[in-house]
Parts: C-alpha cells; sequence; structure tokens
C-alpha cells in the first residue's frame, strides 16, 4: 500500500510538474512572440527616425543654400547703394562748396554723413565748413561715433 501511495504521489507530481513545465513554456513563447513583434516595432520606428533625419538634413542644406543666395544678394544690394552713394557723393564734390553744404544741410543727417564719408576729405572739409555751426557740429559728432 505504501508503494501503491507512493507511485501515485509520484504520478501525481510528475503530472504536476508536467502541467507546469507546459505553462513555462507556454508563456515563455507567449514572451517570444512578444519580444519579436516589439523588435519589428523599434526596426519600423527606426526607419521613420532615418526618414525624417534625412528630410531634416535636407531641409537644413536647403535652407543653408537659400542663406547663401541671400547673403549674396544683399552683399550685391550693399554694393549697388555703395555705388550710387559714391556716384552721389562726387557730384556734390563738383559743386560748389555753400551749395553742397546748403544741400547736404537739407538731408537727413544719416545720409549727410554717408555722402560725407563719400567725398575726398579736403573737400567734405570745405562743405562741412560752409554748413551752419549746428548742423556741422551735429554731423561731425555723427561721423565720429561710426566705427569703421
Amino acid at each position: 500500500m505504501k508503494r501503491t501511495v507512493f507511485v501515485i504521489l509520484v504520478l501525481l507530481f510528475l503530472a504536476v510538474y508536467a502541467q507546469a513545465g507546459e505553462d513555462i513554456a507556454g508563456v515563455i513563447e507567449k514572451q517570444r512572440i512578444e519580444l519579436n513583434q516589439k523588435e519589428e516595432i523599434l526596426k519600423k520606428e527606426a526607419e521613420k527616425l532615418k526618414t525624417l533625419k534625412k528630410e531634416v538634413e535636407d531641409d537644413i542644406d536647403k535652407y543653408t543654400a537659400l542663406l547663401a543666395q541671400i547673403e549674396k544678394s544683399l552683399t550685391q544690394a550693399e554694393e549697388i547703394a555703395n555705388k550710387r552713394l559714391k556716384h552721389v557723393a562726387k557730384a556734390y564734390e563738383s559743386m560748389q562748396p555753400e551749395d553742397a553744404a546748403s544741400r547736404l544741410s537739407g538731408l537727413d543727417n544719416q545720409t549727410a554723413v554717408q555722402i560725407l564719408l563719400k567725398m575726398e576729405s579736403k573737400k567734405a572739409g570745405l562743405v562741412i565748413g560752409m554748413m551752419g555751426t549746428q548742423k556741422a557740429t551735429i554731423l561731425t559728432k555723427e561721423i565720429a561715433k561710426l566705427k569703421m
């Protein structure tokens, strides 16, 4: 009888162990499937990130080229403005100092300063000398403030 009870207990233990082994194997298989699914999701996300990175890099390249084009246009515009200003300065240089002084006195200070800076120093000095004291003082202070 002891032997029969022992055999029954062993069989019962084996049955419980087998069932537990099947449960563990099922859990492990389920986790493996979940891991594979997560791995696929991560691969897809990595591909999306790669695509986004490429788009951002392309945009950066595009905007860098656009910025270079804008800077080139600004430089050209500055050169044109500088050329025009030189032309105007030459016109003022060709005038009598009294006439140039009266005309420059009628301009805003910034424009007058820019024209005076483009003129030859001696001629600019003669023009400033013919201006009213207050306007000459203001323009001289503006020229002195400029950083060149």
